[in-house]
C-alpha cells in the first residue's frame, strides 16, 4: 500500500470522530486506531471505597427511579479496568471462571482477562480478600476505570 494512501488516511481519522479504521486491498490491509498507548500488562487500579454502603439486594427501589451505580457497590475494595477492550471471565469458553463470588484471591491471582485490539491481557489481584461483587459479563466491553470486581 502506498505510504501517501496511509498519511491521506491518517488525516481523515484525525479530522472524523471515528477512533478506528481499517482498510483491505487485495492481499494488504492496514488498520488505524485513535486513542490512549497500550501497555503490555497494565496493572488494575484499586480504590478504596468510603462509608457503609449496603449490598445491592438490600436497596429498596422506589418507584421508576434506579438506584444509582454507588448505592448498589457493596462495601470492598473496587478493582477498575486499566483499559478499554472486553471482559473475559475465563480463558476459554469452556475452562472454568478465574474467580467467582465468594473466592478468596490473593495478590498476583488473575481475576480476568480483558481482550485489547487482539491482545489478552491478564488482571491481576493487587489485593487479598474475598470476592463479593463482579460486576460485569462475561464479553461485555468494559471502559477504563470501569468497576470489574468488589473485593472485601
Amino acid at each position: 500500500m502506498d505510504i501517501r494512501k496511509i498519511k491521506k488516511l491518517i488525516e481523515l481519522l484525525e479530522e472524523s470522530s471515528l477512533t478506528e479504521i481499517e482498510i483491505v486491498e487485495g492481499e494488504e490491509s492496514v488498520r488505524l486506531a485513535r486513542g490512549g498507548q497500550m501497555q503490555a500488562a497494565p496493572a488494575p487500579v484499586v480504590v478504596q471505597t468510603s462509608g457503609q454502603v449496603p449490598a445491592a439486594e438490600a436497596l429498596p427501589v422506589s418507584g421508576d427511579q434506579p438506584a444509582s451505580e454507588e448505592d448498589q457497590m457493596p462495601e470492598g475494595e473496587v478493582v477498575l479496568s486499566p483499559m478499554v477492550g472486553t471482559f473475559y471471565g475465563a480463558s476459554s469458553p469452556e475452562a472454568p471462571a478465574f474467580v467467582k463470588l465468594g473466592d478468596t484471591v490473593g495478590v498476583g491471582d488473575t481475576l480476568c482477562i480483558i481482550e485489547a485490539m487482539k491482545m489478552f491481557n491478564q488482571i491481576e489481584s493487587d489485593i487479598s480478600g474475598t470476592v463479593v461483587a463482579i460486576l460485569v459479563e462475561n464479553g461485555q466491553p468494559v471502559e477504563y476505570d470501569q468497576p470489574l470486581f468488589v473485593v472485601r
